[in-house]
């Protein structure tokens, strides 16, 4: 590519870091996505960014596809390259949009898993002890009570805790904030977090979960110290902050069955992505049906009689 393009791409940066605030992980997917079309236009001697058309977009999809990648990631990827284009739009750059109607490849859409209610309480209901335990419990009832992303766990400041009102103010992708009720449980544990993170903390320190040296608890740490309570409380699967928020949004579902509710909850900007719990929700259904139903059972063989 031309140095002039390049310095296009450099700008859209500019833009989604300092005006629309995306996280770090955000722009460097958007730098990644915006690379991959850049050596696309290397290997087909496009200099500029007005000389791709759809079908070159089309082409890069193809190609992509091929490698291995799947529909979900290229979906990702073509998101991108239209955010780009609408930004060289709007600046003037080029007239259209080469990817506006471009569809990536469709995939089956995975179900996310889940725990049930049961394996939930085996993990968090331990008996915590030490300081570090009493944190790591508030931790994993905080996940499962509330529904939070790994992320907005992190980021957590106690300052976004109203105790009163037994509500968390959360700020998730994109920076929205969205307040989300705090369970009981979580509550107590919190409580009792408080007690200890008042011995361990600097006073001008607004993280509310800390290492023992009193800065703010890493992603990393949080998942290593999740990984340990899954060994320790005998949990056969792997447990990941995700998988609670999966199984808070389908007990919450499979109890309330008020979809829009959930979606509050979980703050996602469109119910489509809300909708999966559903397909979990009719396959327990589904379970239940199967297990309770007369004329759904297997049937039992029979031994021959005679006459």
């Amino acid at each position: 590519m031309q140095q002039n393009a390049l310095e296009c791409f450099n700008q859209f940066q500019d833009m989604l870091l300092n005006e629309r605030r995306v996280s770090r992980h955000t722009l460097s997917n958007y730098r990644r996505d915006i690379n991959h079309l850049i050596e696309f236009c290397d290997q087909h001697g496009h200099a500029d960014w007005n000389e791709i058309n759809d079908t070159d977009i089309r082409q890069h999809v193809s190609q992509r596809h091929r490698r291995g990648l799947s529909g979900k990631s290229l979906q990702r990827e073509l998101s991108a390259i239209r955010s780009f284009y609408r930004f060289l739009m709007s600046e003037s750059h080029v007239k259209q949009n080469p990817a506006e109607l471009v569809q990536a490849p469709k995939s089956p859409r995975k179900l996310p898993e889940t725990l049930d209610a049961d394996t939930v309480t085996q993990l968090v209901e331990f008996e915590a002890k030490t300081d570090l335990e009493i944190r790591d419990r508030t931790i994993l009832e905080l996940f499962y009570s509330s529904g939070l992303r790994l992320a907005e766990l992190v980021g957590l400041n106690l300052c976004d805790i109203d105790k009163h009102e037994k509500i968390l103010e959360v700020t998730g992708k994109g920076n929205k904030t969205r307040r989300v009720p705090i369970g009981r449980h979580a509550l107590s544990a919190m409580e009792k977090w408080f007690d200890v993170r008042l011995k361990i903390v600097d006073i001008n320190e607004p993280a509310l979960f800390v290492t023992q040296k009193g800065k703010r608890l890493s992603a990393r740490a949080i998942q290593q110290r999740m990984k340990l309570w899954q060994q320790k409380q005998g949990i056969d699967v792997r447990v990941y902050p995700h998988l609670l928020r999966h199984s808070f949004a389908s007990h919450v579902l499979e109890s309330s069955q008020d979809l829009r509710a959930v979606q509050e909850l979980l703050g996602h900007a469109n119910i489509s992505t809300t909708q999966i719990y559903t397909h979990l929700d009719f396959q327990h259904l589904a379970q239940v049906y199967d297990d309770a139903h007369p004329r759904a059972r297997r049937k039992t063989s029979r031994k021959k009689t005679t006459s």
